[in-house]
C-alpha cells in the first residue's frame, strides 16, 4: 500500500481550527500585541505542528504577509525552553526508576523500613497522582499548601468514626494508607518541578486552549497571568458525521474488524485514518495486522518497555544471574547472549535435560559437555552476586552485558537504547554526578542485593513506555481518545467501545477517597465523565466514524458501551455490514497417515522402541525412525514420574553398597538405604520443597521394601546387579535396553525383575496379559539363559512391596523374538505404518500433532 502525498493529501474540516485562529488574531488587536510576545497553551505537544499550520493557512486567507507566529506551546515544552530551573535529588521526577529509590529513602526516614519494598511503588503512585495540583501552586506557596491540605486529609481521615472506639479500630487498619497519603503529600509539595519557571515568565499575552478537561497548571497560570491572558475553546463544528456500528464475536473478530475498517478507508482515499487505542492489547494486535499490510503508522501511545525484546535481554541476564537461578533461566539467557556459541549452548541444553538438572547451582560442572559451558557463564555471573550501591550495580549490569556482547545491540536498538535510558545507563559510567538523575542514583542510596537491584529495573521497565520510529508520513496514527480534539483526521476507526472499556461513568484512578480528591484538587467521577462525553461528542464530527466493539468475552456476554445505546435510541443506526471481504475456502480433508519406513533401516531396537511400534506404528515411525524427541521440560512440577527414577537411582545404590557389605540387622539397611536416598536427592537436583509430598510417603515405602527384600533374600536370592545396559543380537538388529535388577538364585539360574510404582491393579494386568505386555519379556531376550524368571516389583506407597512374577517367561520370550523379527522384515519390505488413534497410546503421545488426529475426516 502505497503513502498518500502529504501535499495532496485534503485536510479535515473538523478540527475547530477555523474558528480558533480568528479568535486569536482578534486578541492579538484588542490587546495590541506583537505575535511574536504572545504564548498560546495548547492541550498536548502534538497540536502545536497542527496550530501553526493553521495560524499560516489564517494569514494566506487574510492576504498577510506577516511571518511573525505566536509561541504555541504546551506547558511542559514551554518550561523546557525557559532557563532557570534545577532539581534537587529528592524531587518528585515523574521517573519511576529515581522516584522509587526517593519514596524508599522518604519511608526509610518515617519509621517504614521494614515495609518499603512493599509500599515504594504505591508511595510513588500516591505522589504521581498529587504531584499535578501541587505543580499548580506558586513555588512560594506550595509548602502553605500542603500544610493546609494535610491538616485537611487528616481531619478527614477521622471525622468518619462515630464512636472513639470505631475511630482507633479506623486508624490501625488504616494506618499505612494513612501514612503514604501524608508523606506522598509532602513530598510533592516539598518538591520543584520544572514548570514552576512558568510562574516568572513574562509574556505579554498567554492564551489557554482548552482541551476535553483542564489541566491544573493551566488554571492557575489564568489566575497568576490574570488580566494578560485569555481562554479559547476548541470546538469541532456541530454537524455529526457518517457513523458505522460493528458488533463483533469476539477478541480476535474484533481486531479483524477494526484492522478491516481502517484498510476500508485507505483503499477509499481517505487518510490519515485515527484508531483510538481505547483497549490498548487490541490496538497492538490491531497494528500488527495493519503492518503486515504495509500500512504507515503513527503509533503516540506504544506499549510497555519491559514488553520489547530488548527489556527482555536484559532481565533474562538478571534472572540467570540469580543465586537460584533455574537451568531454563540460565539457558534462555545464554540462546539470546552472541558471545555464547550457539552449538555449544545446544550441546550443553542436551546434556542438562538429559540428566534433568533444573537448578543451575546444580549443574555438574566436571562434565566434559558442560564444563566448558559452565566455567563461561560462572565468569560472567560472579561479579553481578555480591550487595553494592546502586551506582556499581549500573556498572557491574554494564560491564556483564558487554562480557556477553549484548550491550552493542542494546545500544544499536531504538527499544534497547529506551531500556538503558528508563534505568539511566545511557549516561556513561564515569559521568554519575554530572545531572540530577545519575546524582540520585550515585548519592545517598543505600547497598542493594541483586534480587532488589532486580526488582528496582523490572519496576523501571514496567512503568516505562516505548514509543517505536514515526515513519515521515502516516497514513494511520495510533492514539489516546483525548489526543483526537484538533487533530485533521480523513476517518477515524475507535475499537474497545463496549460497556466496560468505555463505561459512561469511568471510575477514578488512584487510591484517594472522593473527599480525598476534592480536597487535594483532583478531578472527580463526574468531571471524568464529563470530559469523556465530550471526546465522544467530538468524535462524532468525524467525517467518518466506525465504533466497534464485541459481544463477548471469556464466556461473558458484553452489552455495547452506554454512549453507543444512546447514539442508537436517539438516531437508529443498524450494524453495518462486515466490511472484511469474504473468501470460499473449499473442504480439505485430512487423511490418515499411511507412511513407509523400508528407506529408514533400524539397527537398535528397545523395549519402549517396540512398544511404539506395537501400540501405534506411526508412533514408532516419527519417534523411532525420523528420531523426532520432544525436549524434557526441566522446570515441570515434580511428579509420579520423578519419583519413580528417583527410587530406581536409590535401590541401585542400596545393592550395590549392600553387596559389597552386607548389613547384619534392620537398623543398619533403614540407616543404609536412608544414606541411598539422599544421594539419589543430591544426584537428580531435587529441592527438598518440591520433593516434601513423596519424602512423607518414604517411610511407608521404606519399611515395605525392607519387609519384602527380607522375604526374597530368604528364598536364597541374591542380588548380582542393577540398572545395567545390555545389548544382544538378533541378526541385523540389535536389541538394547537397561534392566533394573537382576537377581541369581540359589540352583544359578537368574531372575529379571522390574521395579514399579503404578498401582497394583496396573501390575496385575501385565501379567494377566503376558502377550501385550513385551517389557519382561523383551527384557529377557536380552539375556541368552535356557533357565530364565521374571517379575516385577511393585513398590506401593500405602500398600507393601509385592512382587509379581511372569510365569513362562521363556515362552514369552521367543514368541516376542518371532514377532521382532517378523515385524522389522515387514517394515524392510514396505509395509504401512499407520497411526491407530485408538486407546489410551493417544492421550500422551508426542507424535499427535504430526499424525494429525484431531483433524482426521
Amino acid at each position: 500500500m502505497t503513502d498518500p502525498d502529504p501535499l495532496q493529501t485534503p485536510r479535515a474540516a473538523a478540527t475547530g481550527w477555523p474558528d480558533v485562529m480568528p479568535q486569536l488574531a482578534a486578541l492579538l488587536r484588542v490587546k495590541n500585541v506583537h505575535p511574536s510576545r504572545a504564548v498560546v497553551l495548547l492541550p498536548y505537544a502534538q497540536l502545536m505542528q497542527e496550530a501553526k499550520t493553521a495560524w499560516a493557512d489564517y494569514l494566506k486567507s487574510q492576504g498577510s504577509q506577516s511571518a511573525f507566529t505566536p509561541r504555541f506551546e504546551t506547558t511542559m515544552n514551554w518550561a523546557k525552553s525557559t532557563p532557570g530551573f534545577a532539581a534537587s535529588a529528592q524531587d518528585i521526577q515523574m521517573d519511576v526508576a529515581l522516584d522509587v529509590l526517593t519514596a524508599a529513602s522518604l519511608l526509610q526516614r518515617a519509621g517504614l523500613g521494614a515495609q518499603q519494598h512493599l509500599l515504594a511503588g504505591r508511595l510513588v503512585e500516591a505522589a504521581w497522582s498529587i504531584a499535578a495540583p501541587a505543580a499548580a501552586q506558586p513555588p512560594a506557596h506550595r509548602l502553605a499548601w500542603g500544610a493546609d491540605k494535610a491538616q485537611d486529609l487528616g481531619m478527614s481521615m477521622t471525622s468518619q468514626a462515630v464512636t472513639s472506639e470505631l475511630a482507633s479500630e479506623l486508624a490501625s487498619e488504616l494506618a499505612l494508607e494513612f501514612a503514604i497519603a501524608r508523606i506522598a503529600l509532602v513530598w510533592a509539595a516539598a518538591s520543584s518541578y520544572p514548570t514552576d519557571v512558568l510562574f516568572n515568565a513574562e509574556p505579554d499575552l498567554l492564551v489557554v486552549v482548552d482541551g476535553f478537561h483542564p489541566e491544573p497548571l493551566a488554571e492557575a497560570l489564568k489566575k497568576h497571568f490574570a488580566q494578560r491572558m485569555a481562554t479559547i475553546q476548541l470546538k469541532a463544528p456541530a454537524h455529526q458525521g457518517r457513523v458505522a456500528l460493528h458488533a463483533a464475536q469476539d477478541f480476535e473478530d474484533e481486531a479483524h474488524l477494526a484492522a478491516a475498517c481502517v484498510l476500508a478507508h485507505l483503499q477509499a482515499g481517505r487518510s490519515p485514518v485515527a484508531l483510538i487505542a481505547q483497549d490498548r492489547l487490541l490496538s497492538r494486535r490491531v497494528r500488527a495486522m495493519l503492518a503486515g499490510k504495509g500500512v504507515a503508522l503513527r503509533d503516540e501511545t506504544g506499549w510497555k518497555l519491559s514488553t520489547t525484546r530488548a527489556a527482555a535481554t536484559l532481565m533474562g541476564l538478571l534472572a540467570a544471574a540469580a543465586w537460584d537461578a533455574s537451568t531454563d533461566s540460565v539457558l534462555d539467557w545464554l540462546k539470546n547472549a552472541p558471545a555464547f556459541d550457539a552449538q555449544q549452548v545446544a550441546r550443553t541444553e542436551t546434556a542438562l535435560r538429559k540428566i534433568g538438572c533444573r537448578v543451575w547451582r546444580a549443574v555438574p560442572a566436571e562434565q566434559s559437555d558442560i564444563g566448558p559451558m559452565a566455567l563461561q557463564v560462572a565468569a560472567v555471573r560472579a561479579p553481578l552476586q555480591a550487595a553494592r550501591p546502586l551506582a556499581d550495580w549500573l556498572g557491574a549490569l554494564r560491564g556483564a552485558l558487554q562480557s556477553a556482547a549484548q550491550w552493542a545491540p542494546l545500544a544499536a536498538d531504538a527499544a534497547g537504547m529506551a531500556v538503558l535510558a528508563a534505568l539511566h545507563m545511557d549516561v556513561g559510567m564515569g559521568d554519575v554526578g554530572k545531572d540530577p538523575a545519575q546524582r540520585a542514583i550515585g548519592l545517598g542510596h543505600p547497598r542493594m542485593s541483586l534480587q532488589d537491584f532486580t526488582a528496582w529495573a523490572n519496576q523501571a521497565l514496567e512503568s516505562a513506555s516505548f514509543m517505536p520510529p514515526h515513519p515521515p508520513v502516516a497514513q494511520v496514527v495510533i492514539l489516546p481518545l483525548s489526543q483526537l480534539l484538533g487533530r485533521p483526521m480523513q476517518a477515524v476507526v475507535w475499537p474497545g467501545c463496549d460497556e466496560i472499556r468505555l463505561p459512561v461513568s469511568p471510575e477514578p484512578p488512584g487510591q484517594w477517597t472522593p473527599a480525598q480528591r476534592t480536597l487535594l484538587g483532583l478531578p472527580l467521577r463526574q468531571a471524568l465523565a464529563d470530559a469523556q462525553r465530550a471526546a465522544w461528542d467530538y468524535a462524532l464530527t468525524a467525517p467518518h466514524l466506525d465504533v466497534v466493539w464485541r459481544l463477548s468475552e471469556g464466556g461473558e456476554r458484553l452489552m455495547p458501551s452506554g454512549y453507543v445505546q444512546a447514539l442508537q435510541l436517539q438516531q437508529p443506526t443498524p450494524l453495518s455490514a462486515c466490511t472484511r471481504p469474504q473468501r470460499t475456502v473449499s473442504i480439505q480433508p485430512t487423511p490418515l497417515p499411511l507412511p513407509t519406513g523400508q528407506v529408514l533401516p533400524i539397527h537398535k531396537l528397545s523395549a519402549s522402541a517396540y512398544e511404539d511400534l506395537r501400540r501405534c506404528p506411526y508412533r514408532f515411525f516419527a519417534l523411532r525412525q525420523l528420531g523426532l524427541q520432544e525436549a524434557d521440560e526441566l522446570q515441570s512440577e515434580l511428579g509420579k514420574r520423578d519419583f519413580g527414577n528417583w527410587l530406581h537411582g536409590l535401590l541401585n545404590n542400596f545393592h550395590d553398597v549392600l553387596k559389597a557389605s552386607p548389613a547384619q540387622d534392620i537398623h543398619g539397611l533403614e540407616a543404609m538405604i536412608n544414606v541411598a536416598a539422599d544421594t539419589a536427592t543430591r544426584t537428580l537436583g531435587l529441592s527438598a520443597e518440591e520433593f516434601l509430598p513423596f519424602a512423607a510417603i518414604w517411610p511407608r515405602v521404606r519399611a515395605g521394601y525392607l519387609d519384602w527384600l527380607a522375604t526374597h533374600q530368604a528364598t536364597g536370592a541374591a542380588y548380582t546387579q542393577g540398572e545395567v545396559w545390555i545389548d544382544m543380537p538378533l541378526g541385523q538388529l540389535k536389541l538394547v535396553g537397561k534392566i533394573d535388577r537382576i537377581d541369581q538364585m540359589p540352583d544359578g539360574s537368574r531372575v529379571v525383575m522390574d521395579y514399579k510404582t503404578e498401582a497394583r491393579s496396573t501390575t496385575q494386568a501385565r501379567i494377566i496379559d503376558a502377550g501385550e505386555d513385551t517389557q519382561l519379556a523383551f527384557y529377557a531376550a536380552l539375556l541368552d539363559d535356557d533357565t530364565l524368571a521374571a517379575a516385577y516389583v511393585n513398590l506401593g506407597e500405602k500398600e507393601p512391596t509385592k512382587t509379581y512374577a511372569q510365569p513362562d517367561i521363556v515362552d514369552l520370550r521367543d514368541d516376542l523374538i518371532g514377532g521382532i523379527l517378523s515385524d522389522m522384515q515387514r517394515i524392510a519390505e514396505g509395509a504401512p505404518l499407520p497411526a491407530l488413534g485408538a486407546g489410551k497410546a493417544c492421550d500422551y503421545c508426542a507424535a499427535r500433532g504430526l499424525c494429525r488426529k484431531d483433524f482426521w475426516t
